[in-house]
């Protein structure tokens, strides 16, 4: 049988990096998940370190050790769910290495996330789309690239460090299905589609402010001029223009949120997806997510689809006209059925 700790030590420095090429962010957080689980063992159920072993894991015990943290360390549902995701990998990889341990990880699968009702995902509704994008003047220079920027953002739905890391080379404009490639987290590469709007409006920008660059160049494709030299754009630039053009935007549609930032292009474009029926699964692979709870979020947050489905329901009962008894109108039945 496998060494639990060996296990954690070859789970965080070998399998996560090197096999599953995840972030750094997320391998600290699956440590400190690890960490705090043998520190419940430790310190609640008075294990020690030689008594630790898979044998003395079971589905009650996780359950335990998650009920811990709520109600000990004050941990939210958010903080509970991605501590038992943490720890689906970490079976999940020793079943990997010692098919014994595989029902751990389906003891796991059985514990269901618990849901967080204080997480919102703020978005826009495509009237509020609409009208930031109208915003910018392209007549400008700059502003045809920030409009370049969040189509491209929205279309792609990347997170806005992967466009703003992308490259003209990760541009596939000419061929049959136009397509981008996105960098993500953990050094992962997806493949997306674009739309032919969007296609356009990156030929245009790309003849303003690459013009002499090829296809296969490695420059930024979105940067900002200091001192006569391109340097690749910010975040902080991102989110100025957005925030600008969404308050000019917010005096002619009321339906734009307060607050917006760069990410919520992101949420929209999949929150639009999900509204327009593509399944979940899809969803997932076009946002990059690594599991599908997290892109189970855009199914709870969508209140207008359980809206619709409500007033769906109503407005099918109201059209159907209530059943009359057979017995009204009928005075010798009534004074049967009432006994008289």
């Amino acid at each position: 049988m496998i060494d639990f700790f060996h296990t954690i030590r070859s789970f965080i420095y070998e399998y996560l990096p090197n096999q599953k090429s995840v972030s750094e962010n997320t391998i600290a957080s699956y440590n400190t998940a690890l960490d705090l689980f043998v520190c419940f063992l430790r310190e609640e159920k008075k294990c020690v370190n030689k008594n630790i072993s898979f044998l003395s894991i079971n589905r009650e015990l996780i359950i335990e050790f998650l009920d811990w943290l709520e109600q000990a360390r004050g941990c939210k549902a958010a903080t509970r769910n991605q501590r038992l995701m943490a720890l689906r990998s970490f079976f999940n990889y020793a079943g990997i290495l010692d098919c014994t341990q595989t029902a751990l990880y389906i003891d796991t699968l059985n514990i269901p996330l618990k849901q967080d009702d204080s997480k919102v995902i703020s978005y826009l509704t495509e009237p509020a789309l609409t009208a930031l994008l109208n915003q910018p003047d392209v007549r400008k220079k700059t502003e045809l690239r920030n409009l370049t920027f969040m189509v491209l953002m929205y279309d792609t739905a990347a997170r806005c460090c992967e466009l703003l890391n992308m490259r003209i080379k990760d541009l596939r404009l000419n061929s049959k299905h136009p397509i981008a490639y996105l960098h993500g987290k953990g050094g992962k590469t997806r493949t997306v589609p674009l739309l032919d709007k969007t296609v356009q409006h990156c030929k245009r920008y790309l003849k303003i402010f690459h013009p002499n660059e090829t296809s296969g160049s490695s420059e930024y494709l979105f940067y900002t001029v200091s001192h006569n030299s391109h340097n690749q754009m910010s975040h902080d630039t991102v989110a100025y223009f957005i925030k600008k053009y969404a308050e000019a935007a917010a005096l002619e549609c009321p339906e734009m949120p307060e607050n917006i930032r760069p990410h919520m292009l992101r949420h929209s474009r999949a929150m639009h997806l999900y509204q327009h029926n593509m399944p979940l699964n899809l969803i997932m692979q076009y946002l990059g997510h690594a599991s599908i709870e997290t892109t189970r979020i855009y199914a709870y947050a969508d209140t207008e689809m359980k809206r619709a489905a409500l007033e769906k329901i109503e407005s099918n009962n109201a059209t159907n006209d209530v059943p009359i008894g057979i017995w009204e109108e009928d005075e010798e039945m009534i004074n049967a059925l009432t006994g008289k």
